[in-house]
This record gives structure tokens, sequence and C-alpha cells, in this order.
């Protein structure tokens, strides 16, 4: 079989068939880079045989990785250096819809970049479905770049020069969760400002403002509630939106530079679900004034592995 490229929505995404993401060479990642730099997402078909440290290593290809703080309660299920976002405990069964992560979760429901409050650059996410719903679940992703090209001139002029934090706290209260910044001693290094607009890989400019946006800096409360409302509204309009229906062995992945994605909700409490992603940064960063013995979740390998 031949590598084939198809377009999955009119603005934005594409699949690729015909490749092997367990064997990344120079010739795949040039054309999964080239691919990702105009599609903004990408899913590659066909890797159900991929392992965790297949994954990793495809990941690595791209950039330094996004580690985990510390090695998840999962019992080993999930190789370190993935995030399990799964609805699976360390006994491989489904966990209470009720437990404390399950609801931390749910902010995974709402329209999100990942790690952008951060401030070490993420590039691309690049979720792997090792077990995926027989219905619902899909995975929603939005093109920012489109986004940012249909706001009116007037908006577009308002949001130059803007800069906005995300903090990660932000988006799990607004999804329900009862969570505790002010006692929590990793909330200072789970919060960033970032530009409200950036310059995507393809040079095109990219509205950048998600779930964990909590406040415009420079406007008051109130202004900077109603600005970002109205900009995430205008986002999640269905004619920027593609809904990935996942097939077994999909790998998606997303530039988290412009690009915002939601997980859907399904049967949580009948259908087992495994899906593990890599997070690959631009680049990576000393982190050692981390204090010690604090499990920050982002931390960045050195540098990327040699392809």
């Amino acid at each position: 079989m031949g590598i084939e490229v198809n377009q999955l929505h009119p603005l934005f995404a594409a699949e690729l068939a015909g490749v092997d993401c367990a064997r990344p060479d120079a010739a795949l990642v040039g054309l999964v880079e080239d691919l990702m730099r105009e599609h903004a997402v990408l899913c590659i078909r066909g890797q159900g045989h991929i392992d965790d440290e297949q994954h990793l290593a495809f990941a690595r290809a791209f950039g330094p990785l996004e580690l985990p703080g510390s090695k998840p309660h999962n019992g080993g299920r999930v190789a370190f250096g993935l995030y399990d976002v799964s609805n699976l405990g360390p006994d491989d069964e489904i966990i209470e819809p009720d437990s404390p992560r399950a609801r931390i979760s749910k902010g995974n429901e709402l329209f999100h970049a990942d790690s952008s409050f951060n401030d070490l650059p993420s590039k691309w996410s690049i979720l792997r479905g090792v077990i995926v719903t027989p219905e619902r679940g899909e995975t929603e992703t939005i093109d920012m770049r489109a986004v940012y090209d249909a706001l009116p001139q007037a908006t577009r002029d308002r949001l130059e020069g803007l800069e906005a934090q995300h903090n990660y706290f932000h988006s799990r209260r607004k999804a329900g969760a009862a969570v505790d910044e002010s006692s929590n001693p990793l909330a200072p290094y789970m919060r960033s400002v970032q530009p409200v607009v950036r310059t995507s890989a393809s040079g095109r400019k990219a509205l950048f403002v998600g779930a964990h946006t909590e406040q415009i800096v420079g406007l008051d409360g109130t202004d900077s509630k109603a600005l970002i409302e109205e900009l995430i509204a205008f986002a999640t309009q269905p004619r920027f939106v593609y809904a990935h229906k996942w097939r077994q062995g999909d790998m998606l992945i997303w530039d988290n530079r412009c690009t915002l994605h939601r997980g859907t909700e399904y049967d949580y409490r009948n259908h087992r679900r495994d899906m593990r992603r890599a997070t690959v940064n631009e680049a990576g960063e000393d982190r050692s004034a981390i204090p010690d013995g604090l499990s920050l979740q982002m931390i960045a390998e050195p540098k990327p592995a040699t392809v």
C-alpha cells in the first residue's frame, strides 16, 4: 500500500495512511512536519501495532518531550513519559466516575490547548487510541488560524498586542472540579502569560484563547471575562470544528500553537477507553528552579533524540 493523504475538513485536518510510526526515518519525519504545518491536525491511520516505547520514540523525533513530573499511579500500565487519559485504573478496570481523577478529567471536555498554562511552549500533542469506544467519544479540534482570519477587522485590531494569563486550575473549576489553588504548591508553575494572538508554524496568525484562559492582562474582570467568552463563542462555531471519529490504531496529532481540542462524552461506566498522549515541546529548558519535592506536570527533556 502506498502513502496516501486525504483532507478531513474543508479548512484543516488531514489523514495519512501507508506509513509506519514505529520506524520514524527522516523521510517520514519531514512528511509529518510538512503536513502539520499545512493542516495543523493529522490522523495517522493503522498504528495499532505501536507500543508505548515506540510511541515515545516517534514523538521525540519532533522535539523534546513534556514529561509528567512523577510516575502516574497506574501500576505501570502506561509507560512513564506518556499521559494516561483513559478511564482505567491500575487494574485495567473502569474507575468510578465520581473519583477525584475522573472529576479532574472533566476539564478535558472544554476546548483548550494543552499546557497553554505552562511557560514552556507546547508544540504538538500525539494521542494514540489503544482502546477506542464503539460510539461517541470523538476528539473535536478547532483551527484557530481560520478563526483569526474570520474575525472582524475591528476585533483583530483590538487583540493586537494583548496578553492573557492561562491557568490550569481555572479550566478545572469551569468544569466543576473542586480544586484549591491557594494551598497547592504547584499553582505558581501551572499558570503563565501568553499572547492572545500568535504566529503559527505556517506563518499564519492564530487566536490563542481557550478554557485555560483566565484573564486578559490590563482589562478589569468584567471586561476580560466578556472578551474571553466572546472569542471562545466565535471560535467554537461548527464551521471551524473537525470532530475526529476514532478508529482502532489511530494516532491523532494536533498543533497546540494554533488549534484547540476537547474530548467529548461517551458511556464512561460501560465502555473502556484507553488513550495515551505524548506532548512535544518547541525546545527544552532548564527547570532546575522548581523546588525539590514538587511533582510538576510539565518538565521537558533536555533535547530531542537523533532521528
